[in-house]
């Protein structure tokens, strides 16, 4: 569950706010005024919200695709795909 603490705690308690976010993994809610502000994330916590949000746009617009068109693959047309794929950005030819 997140902390909620005031955000002259950052200045305050700079090393302590740190410590807690990598150990707890959990964010860290800054209020100005009795009203949320802020919020303090570790870089990694930040990069795993950042991956799942992209994520989910990318599933957004594939759903939304499979909506609009009735273009469809199969399973072995797919896979071929993404081995291409995988072989150019290694380097390698088809």
């Amino acid at each position: 569950m997140s902390q909620i603490r005031p955000v002259s705690d950052l200045r305050n308690n700079f090393a302590e706010i740190s410590r807690a976010v990598h150990e707890t993994r959990e964010p860290i809610i800054l209020t100005k005024n009795g009203y949320g502000d802020m919020v303090v994330l570790s870089y990694e916590e930040y990069q795993k919200v950042q991956y799942e949000m992209m994520v989910a746009r990318e599933l957004r617009a594939a759903e939304l695709e499979a909506e609009t068109t009735t273009e469809r693959f199969t399973h072995e047309e797919v896979m071929r795909d993404i081995r291409a794929k995988i072989k150019a950005v290694n380097g390698q030819h088809v």
